[in-house]
Protein backbone atom coordinates (compact mmCIF):
# COMPACT_ATOMS: atom_id res chain seq x y z
CA UNK A 1 0.00 0.00 0.00
CA UNK A 2 0.97 3.72 -0.68
CA UNK A 3 3.20 5.47 2.25
CA UNK A 4 1.55 9.27 1.11
CA UNK A 5 -2.02 9.41 -0.05
CA UNK A 6 -2.60 12.84 -2.04
CA UNK A 7 -6.57 13.70 -1.87
CA UNK A 8 -8.28 16.35 -3.51
CA UNK A 9 -8.70 17.81 -7.17
CA UNK A 10 -7.36 16.32 -10.31
CA UNK A 11 -8.09 18.53 -13.71
CA UNK A 12 -7.05 19.12 -16.95
CA UNK A 13 -4.90 22.35 -17.27
CA UNK A 14 -4.72 23.77 -20.57
CA UNK A 15 -1.22 25.85 -20.87
CA UNK A 16 -0.53 28.80 -23.76
CA UNK A 17 2.12 27.51 -26.39
CA UNK A 18 3.75 30.30 -25.95
CA UNK A 19 4.75 32.54 -22.21
CA UNK A 20 4.24 35.59 -21.61
CA UNK A 21 0.62 36.05 -22.83
CA UNK A 22 -2.78 36.56 -21.40
CA UNK A 23 -5.56 33.92 -21.84
CA UNK A 24 -7.18 36.48 -24.21
CA UNK A 25 -4.35 36.27 -26.61
CA UNK A 26 -2.80 33.06 -26.21
CA UNK A 27 -2.74 31.86 -29.73
CA UNK A 28 -3.07 28.06 -28.43
CA UNK A 29 -3.25 25.81 -25.68
CA UNK A 30 -1.43 22.41 -24.64
CA UNK A 31 -3.30 19.88 -22.90
CA UNK A 32 -1.16 19.10 -19.90
CA UNK A 33 -2.59 16.49 -16.30
CA UNK A 34 -2.63 18.96 -13.12
CA UNK A 35 -4.34 19.45 -9.75
CA UNK A 36 -2.10 20.33 -7.01
CA UNK A 37 -2.87 16.70 -5.07
CA UNK A 38 -2.24 15.02 -8.37
CA UNK A 39 1.12 16.67 -8.73
CA UNK A 40 2.24 16.31 -5.49
CA UNK A 41 1.38 12.21 -5.98
CA UNK A 42 3.30 11.82 -9.18
CA UNK A 43 5.88 14.06 -7.71
CA UNK A 44 6.52 11.48 -4.89
CA UNK A 45 6.36 8.55 -7.33
CA UNK A 46 8.64 9.96 -9.19
CA UNK A 47 10.87 10.53 -5.96
CA UNK A 48 10.42 6.76 -5.19
CA UNK A 49 7.63 7.30 -2.52
CA UNK A 50 5.08 4.94 -3.26
CA UNK A 51 2.31 7.15 -3.47
CA UNK A 52 -1.87 6.74 -4.11
CA UNK A 53 -4.21 9.71 -5.08
CA UNK A 54 -8.13 9.88 -3.64
CA UNK A 55 -10.42 12.13 -5.39
CA UNK A 56 -13.14 12.12 -8.02
CA UNK A 57 -12.86 12.81 -11.84
CA UNK A 58 -15.46 12.31 -14.72
CA UNK A 59 -15.98 9.06 -16.37
CA UNK A 60 -15.02 10.93 -18.96
CA UNK A 61 -11.91 10.63 -21.93
CA UNK A 62 -10.31 13.39 -19.66
CA UNK A 63 -10.87 11.70 -16.64
CA UNK A 64 -9.37 8.54 -18.05
CA UNK A 65 -6.73 10.11 -19.45
CA UNK A 66 -5.96 11.65 -16.14
CA UNK A 67 -6.09 8.27 -14.48
CA UNK A 68 -3.63 6.16 -17.38
CA UNK A 69 -1.01 9.77 -16.91
CA UNK A 70 -0.71 8.88 -12.67
CA UNK A 71 -0.73 5.01 -13.23
CA UNK A 72 1.85 5.40 -15.65
CA UNK A 73 3.70 7.73 -13.33
CA UNK A 74 3.46 4.80 -10.68
CA UNK A 75 0.93 6.13 -8.88
CA UNK A 76 -1.50 3.77 -6.87
CA UNK A 77 -5.10 4.77 -8.58
CA UNK A 78 -6.76 2.75 -6.31
CA UNK A 79 -8.99 5.43 -4.02
CA UNK A 80 -9.66 7.67 -7.49
CA UNK A 81 -13.38 7.19 -8.40
CA UNK A 82 -15.51 8.24 -11.60
CA UNK A 83 -18.47 10.11 -11.56
CA UNK A 84 -21.34 9.75 -14.15
CA UNK A 85 -22.64 12.89 -12.59
CA UNK A 86 -20.62 15.62 -13.70
CA UNK A 87 -17.06 16.05 -15.99
CA UNK A 88 -13.52 15.87 -15.08
CA UNK A 89 -12.90 19.97 -14.12
CA UNK A 90 -10.52 21.57 -16.64
CA UNK A 91 -8.27 24.62 -16.00
CA UNK A 92 -7.03 27.52 -18.25
CA UNK A 93 -3.41 28.80 -17.18
CA UNK A 94 -1.17 31.63 -18.52
CA UNK A 95 2.11 33.02 -17.61
CA UNK A 96 1.42 36.85 -18.10
CA UNK A 97 4.30 39.31 -19.07
CA UNK A 98 4.54 40.36 -15.50
CA UNK A 99 5.18 36.87 -14.55
CA UNK A 100 1.81 36.36 -12.63
CA UNK A 101 -0.31 33.74 -13.70
CA UNK A 102 -3.98 33.79 -14.95
CA UNK A 103 -6.31 31.07 -13.80
CA UNK A 104 -10.00 30.34 -15.12
CA UNK A 105 -11.52 27.14 -13.77
CA UNK A 106 -14.80 25.36 -15.75
CA UNK A 107 -16.10 23.42 -12.65
CA UNK A 108 -19.78 23.57 -12.38
CA UNK A 109 -19.28 21.29 -10.87
CA UNK A 110 -16.82 19.32 -11.78
CA UNK A 111 -16.45 15.85 -10.47
CA UNK A 112 -13.64 16.33 -7.77
CA UNK A 113 -16.44 18.68 -5.97
CA UNK A 114 -18.67 15.59 -6.00
CA UNK A 115 -16.47 13.35 -3.55
CA UNK A 116 -18.42 12.09 -0.86
CA UNK A 117 -17.22 10.42 2.44
CA UNK A 118 -18.47 7.20 1.69
CA UNK A 119 -16.03 6.86 -1.28
CA UNK A 120 -12.93 7.73 1.03
CA UNK A 121 -10.74 4.20 1.26
CA UNK A 122 -10.51 3.89 4.66
CA UNK A 123 -8.05 1.13 4.23
CA UNK A 124 -5.88 2.89 2.08
CA UNK A 125 -5.53 5.94 5.16
CA UNK A 126 -5.07 3.23 7.69
CA UNK A 127 -2.23 1.99 5.76
CA UNK A 128 -0.71 5.03 5.15
CA UNK A 129 2.30 6.78 7.06
CA UNK A 130 0.80 10.50 5.64
CA UNK A 131 -2.08 12.45 3.89
CA UNK A 132 -1.61 15.33 1.81
CA UNK A 133 -5.06 17.94 0.79
CA UNK A 134 -5.16 21.12 -0.24
CA UNK A 135 -7.93 23.29 0.35
CA UNK A 136 -9.33 23.67 -2.82
CA UNK A 137 -11.58 20.57 -2.02
CA UNK A 138 -12.71 21.96 0.86
CA UNK A 139 -14.81 24.87 -1.15
CA UNK A 140 -18.30 23.01 -1.18
CA UNK A 141 -20.23 20.03 -0.57
CA UNK A 142 -19.53 16.67 -0.39
CA UNK A 143 -15.94 17.16 -0.92
CA UNK A 144 -15.88 19.20 1.99
CA UNK A 145 -17.08 16.62 4.27
CA UNK A 146 -15.28 14.20 2.50
CA UNK A 147 -11.69 15.70 2.89
CA UNK A 148 -12.16 16.67 6.37
CA UNK A 149 -13.15 12.36 7.10
CA UNK A 150 -10.36 11.60 5.74
CA UNK A 151 -7.86 13.95 7.45
CA UNK A 152 -9.87 12.87 10.85
CA UNK A 153 -9.29 9.45 9.92
CA UNK A 154 -5.45 9.83 9.15
CA UNK A 155 -4.78 12.04 12.43
CA UNK A 156 -6.91 9.53 14.59
CA UNK A 157 -4.75 6.40 12.81
CA UNK A 158 -1.78 7.98 14.05
CA UNK A 159 -0.76 9.20 10.17
CA UNK A 160 0.98 12.81 9.43
CA UNK A 161 -1.22 15.15 7.61
CA UNK A 162 0.10 17.65 5.32
CA UNK A 163 -1.55 20.84 3.90
CA UNK A 164 -0.87 23.33 1.09
CA UNK A 165 -3.43 26.06 1.09
CA UNK A 166 -3.16 26.91 -2.63
CA UNK A 167 -4.79 29.79 -2.90
CA UNK A 168 -7.63 30.12 -5.89
CA UNK A 169 -9.74 33.17 -4.86
CA UNK A 170 -11.66 32.34 -7.88
CA UNK A 171 -13.19 29.40 -7.13
CA UNK A 172 -14.65 30.55 -3.38
CA UNK A 173 -17.43 32.71 -2.52
CA UNK A 174 -15.74 36.00 -1.87
CA UNK A 175 -12.44 36.25 0.23
CA UNK A 176 -13.66 35.55 3.55
CA UNK A 177 -14.93 32.43 2.66
CA UNK A 178 -11.69 31.60 1.25
CA UNK A 179 -9.80 32.65 4.15
CA UNK A 180 -12.41 31.02 7.01
CA UNK A 181 -11.89 27.37 4.36
CA UNK A 182 -8.21 27.93 4.32
CA UNK A 183 -7.69 28.05 7.98
CA UNK A 184 -9.85 25.29 8.41
CA UNK A 185 -7.57 23.06 6.66
CA UNK A 186 -4.58 24.25 8.39
CA UNK A 187 -5.71 23.96 11.56
CA UNK A 188 -5.84 20.24 10.89
CA UNK A 189 -2.62 19.73 9.58
CA UNK A 190 0.76 18.69 11.09
CA UNK A 191 3.01 19.87 8.17
CA UNK A 192 1.99 23.02 6.31
CA UNK A 193 3.49 24.53 3.07
CA UNK A 194 2.21 27.94 1.79
CA UNK A 195 3.56 31.10 -0.23
CA UNK A 196 4.80 33.99 0.88
CA UNK A 197 1.28 35.34 -0.68
CA UNK A 198 -0.75 33.02 1.31
CA UNK A 199 0.67 33.51 4.76
CA UNK A 200 -0.19 37.63 3.70
CA UNK A 201 -3.67 36.65 2.52
CA UNK A 202 -4.63 34.40 5.81
CA UNK A 203 -3.28 37.02 7.84
CA UNK A 204 -2.76 40.70 7.04
CA UNK A 205 0.14 40.51 8.27
CA UNK A 206 3.50 40.65 5.61
CA UNK A 207 6.47 39.76 8.06
CA UNK A 208 6.83 36.48 7.86
CA UNK A 209 7.69 35.62 11.43
CA UNK A 210 4.94 37.63 13.04
CA UNK A 211 2.34 36.15 10.38
CA UNK A 212 3.59 32.06 10.85
CA UNK A 213 3.27 33.00 14.41
CA UNK A 214 -0.21 33.76 13.90
CA UNK A 215 -1.02 30.69 12.07
CA UNK A 216 0.69 28.30 14.59
CA UNK A 217 -0.81 26.24 16.51
CA UNK A 218 0.09 23.17 19.02
CA UNK A 219 -0.49 20.36 16.69
CA UNK A 220 1.48 21.81 14.30
CA UNK A 221 5.44 20.09 13.80
CA UNK A 222 6.72 22.20 10.69
CA UNK A 223 5.63 25.35 8.79
CA UNK A 224 7.02 26.67 5.58
CA UNK A 225 6.94 29.09 3.55
CA UNK A 226 7.61 29.23 -0.12
CA UNK A 227 9.09 32.48 -1.93
CA UNK A 228 9.73 31.85 -5.26
CA UNK A 229 12.82 32.39 -6.64
CA UNK A 230 13.86 33.90 -3.13
CA UNK A 231 13.81 30.34 -1.71
CA UNK A 232 11.93 29.22 1.19
CA UNK A 233 11.20 30.14 5.07
CA UNK A 234 11.32 27.08 8.05
CA UNK A 235 9.42 27.37 11.09
CA UNK A 236 9.73 24.58 14.06
CA UNK A 237 9.07 25.00 17.48
CA UNK A 238 12.45 24.57 17.96
CA UNK A 239 14.25 26.73 15.11
CA UNK A 240 13.49 29.13 12.22
CA UNK A 241 16.15 29.49 9.02
CA UNK A 242 15.68 30.26 5.64
CA UNK A 243 16.95 28.48 2.48
CA UNK A 244 17.89 29.76 -1.08
CA UNK A 245 16.97 28.62 -3.99
CA UNK A 246 18.14 28.19 -7.23
CA UNK A 247 18.01 30.05 -10.74
CA UNK A 248 16.97 28.63 -13.69
CA UNK A 249 15.53 29.32 -17.09
CA UNK A 250 11.49 29.04 -16.21
CA UNK A 251 9.51 28.25 -18.69
CA UNK A 252 5.86 27.65 -16.73
CA UNK A 253 5.88 28.16 -12.87
CA UNK A 254 2.64 26.10 -12.95
CA UNK A 255 3.23 22.94 -10.16
CA UNK A 256 6.56 24.52 -8.74
CA UNK A 257 5.19 24.62 -5.57
CA UNK A 258 3.55 20.68 -5.71
CA UNK A 259 7.27 19.83 -6.74
CA UNK A 260 8.75 21.45 -3.70
CA UNK A 261 5.70 20.32 -1.60
CA UNK A 262 6.79 16.63 -3.11
CA UNK A 263 10.72 16.95 -2.25
CA UNK A 264 9.61 17.89 1.15
CA UNK A 265 7.36 15.01 1.66
CA UNK A 266 9.99 12.71 0.90
CA UNK A 267 12.65 13.76 3.39
CA UNK A 268 9.71 14.52 5.78
CA UNK A 269 9.40 10.53 5.19
CA UNK A 270 12.47 8.98 5.00
CA UNK A 271 13.55 10.52 8.33
CA UNK A 272 10.67 12.40 10.38
CA UNK A 273 13.65 13.38 12.54
CA UNK A 274 14.23 16.35 10.52
CA UNK A 275 11.81 18.05 12.51
CA UNK A 276 13.85 18.12 15.66
CA UNK A 277 17.60 18.27 13.30
CA UNK A 278 17.99 21.78 11.53
CA UNK A 279 21.01 20.61 9.92
CA UNK A 280 18.54 17.78 8.19
CA UNK A 281 15.88 19.83 7.90
CA UNK A 282 18.19 22.48 5.78
CA UNK A 283 19.16 19.86 3.41
CA UNK A 284 15.68 18.71 2.79
CA UNK A 285 14.82 22.32 1.95
CA UNK A 286 17.23 22.72 -0.34
CA UNK A 287 16.59 19.34 -2.39
CA UNK A 288 12.50 20.32 -2.31
CA UNK A 289 13.99 23.93 -3.64
CA UNK A 290 15.84 21.93 -6.21
CA UNK A 291 12.78 20.00 -6.99
CA UNK A 292 10.53 22.89 -7.18
CA UNK A 293 12.89 24.83 -9.71
CA UNK A 294 13.22 21.96 -12.36
CA UNK A 295 9.71 22.08 -12.26
CA UNK A 296 9.46 25.21 -14.18
CA UNK A 297 11.54 24.17 -17.05
CA UNK A 298 8.69 22.93 -18.90
CA UNK A 299 5.04 23.35 -19.76
CA UNK A 300 2.57 21.90 -17.66
CA UNK A 301 3.13 20.82 -14.22
CA UNK A 302 2.81 17.03 -13.78
CA UNK A 303 5.30 16.55 -17.42
CA UNK A 304 8.02 18.49 -15.43
CA UNK A 305 8.16 16.91 -12.30
CA UNK A 306 11.77 15.51 -11.97
CA UNK A 307 13.00 11.92 -10.51
CA UNK A 308 15.48 11.54 -8.19
CA UNK A 309 18.45 11.31 -10.34
CA UNK A 310 17.67 14.24 -12.07
CA UNK A 311 17.49 16.32 -8.82
CA UNK A 312 21.19 14.88 -7.51
CA UNK A 313 22.44 15.59 -10.81
CA UNK A 314 21.18 19.18 -10.84
CA UNK A 315 22.36 19.61 -6.85
CA UNK A 316 25.66 18.30 -7.85
CA UNK A 317 25.94 20.99 -10.19
CA UNK A 318 24.91 24.40 -8.31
Amino acid sequence: MAAAICLGELLIDFVPTVTGTGLTDAPAFIKAPGGAPGNVAVGLARLGVASAFMGKVGDDAFGHFLADTLAEAGVDVGPLRFSTEARTALAFVSLRADGEREFMFYRHPSADMLFTPGEVDMDAIGQAKLLHFGSISLIGEPSRSATLYAVDAARAAGGLVSYDPNLRLPLWPDAEAARKGMLLGLSKAHIVKLSDDESAFLTGLNDLKAACQALWHDDLKLMIVTRGRAGCVYFTPHFTGEVESFTVEAVDATGAGDGFVAGLLQGALADPAIIQDEARLREVCRFANAVGALATTQRGAIPALPNREQVREFLNTH
